[in-house]
């Protein structure tokens, strides 16, 4: 939980997230979007896959990249029982 909770701090590994709710996407297509050096992109795919959020497959010369949805499942499911402790603590 803590990987994944640090990996979601960055804003620049959201939104590698966000785009890839649209679907698997190269690293190299990740990385064009970005106006930082692809060894950085690289190391943010690292934290996200370390976090369990996304997926790698290497086709060839290539890898992509997907959403690992079941530990966004995961995490919101936590937040939101978070969320209902705190609101059964309001009416306490």
């Amino acid at each position: 939980m803590q990987n994944t909770l640090r990996a979601l701090a960055d804003p620049i590994r959201r939104e590698i997230l966000e785009m890839l709710k649209s679907g698997r996407l190269s690293a190299g297509e990740i990385a064009e979007r970005f106006p930082v050096t692809a060894a950085s992109i690289s190391r943010h795919l690292s934290v996200l896959k370390d976090a369990g959020l996304i997926r790698d497959t290497r086709e060839g010369k290539y890898i992509y990249y997907d959403l690992n949805a079941s530990v966004l499942e995961e995490i919101m499911l936590w937040i939101s029982a978070l969320k209902g402790e705190n609101d059964n603590d309001k009416e306490k």
